[in-house]
């Protein structure tokens, strides 16, 4: 089986990050596995964790348009160079976890994506060193206020409330090229999002590159690398659910945001 990293909190509030076992026990390690995290004697059962999002991110890194069908429904031509735009980590919500509809949006829809989890310092990163500064993948949910990016004409607002960044459930440290990315909404049986994620028009390779040539990408940090045709609305009730080959799958449901 495939190794699986998590990122879990007690009943004690205390949180670690772990292993997966095949019993879905954590053997705990030291530190986060990509700081070199070695297990130590505590392992958790499977009833005495919560799942977080499997990393705390410094920044969220993320591309958009990098699938040339979504670039097209979203009535846009390809980007000549990644597209960039930061989420806040305060949108990382964990697998299950609920997406807080906003009061300020009358349309927040779904985007599945890819996830990479960057490894070491990366600046000035050359492309033929940048796949060695990967060191897993998870899945993500891009959630989007569409009309508020509409309106605003720059993205910060739309993609940057609170739970709009589900991660998980886990982190794997190597995927298949050609691995199928679906998004499924409630309990319809056809997908409304599927491609493969070599369709992407810029590899994650080539992202880790770009962006280190900008900013300086430091061990934890995530990028988003783009969602495929398909996107589309959520409503408060609705439970999303983005598949990986090779992963597995991320859910949440949607709910109003609660009143502070």
């Amino acid at each position: 089986m495939v190794q699986r990293y998590v990122r879990v909190k007690t009943p004690e509030e205390k949180i670690y990050y772990g292993s997966l076992q095949p019993d879905l026990g954590v053997k705990v390690l030291d530190a986060p596995p990509w700081m070199k995290g070695q297990p130590t004697e505590l392992q958790l059962e499977a009833d005495a964790y919560e799942l977080l999002a499997p990393c705390r991110p410094s920044k969220i890194v993320a591309v958009g348009k990098n699938y040339r069908q979504h670039a097209e429904e979203m009535g846009g031509t390809l980007p000549q160079e990644p597209l960039l735009f930061l989420k806040p980590p305060t949108a990382a919500i964990a697998t299950h976890a609920a997406i807080h509809y906003p009061p300020q949006s009358q349309q927040v829809d779904y985007e599945g994506e890819l996830a990479l989890i960057v490894g070491d310092t990366c600046v000035d990163c050359p492309l033929e060193t940048a796949p060695a500064k990967i060191w897993g993948y998870t899945i993500a949910n891009d959630v989007t206020a569409r009309d508020l990016q509409r309106q605003d004409n720059q993205w910060t607002r739309a993609k940057g409330f609170d739970t709009f960044c589900p991660l998980g459930p886990w982190i794997v440290r190597e995927i298949s090229p050609g691995a199928q990315l679906q998004t499924f909404i409630n309990d319809r049986g056809e997908p409304v999002q599927s491609a493969s994620i070599e369709e992407m028009v810029f590899a994650p390779e080539q992202l880790v590159a770009y962006i280190s040539q900008i900013m300086t990408l430091l061990p934890g940090d995530v990028i988003l690398t783009g969602t495929p045709a398909g996107v589309g609305p959520v409503q408060i009730g609705d439970r999303v659910r983005i598949e990986i080959e090779g992963i597995g799958s991320l859910e949440n449901h949607v709910v109003a945001k609660p009143s502070s």
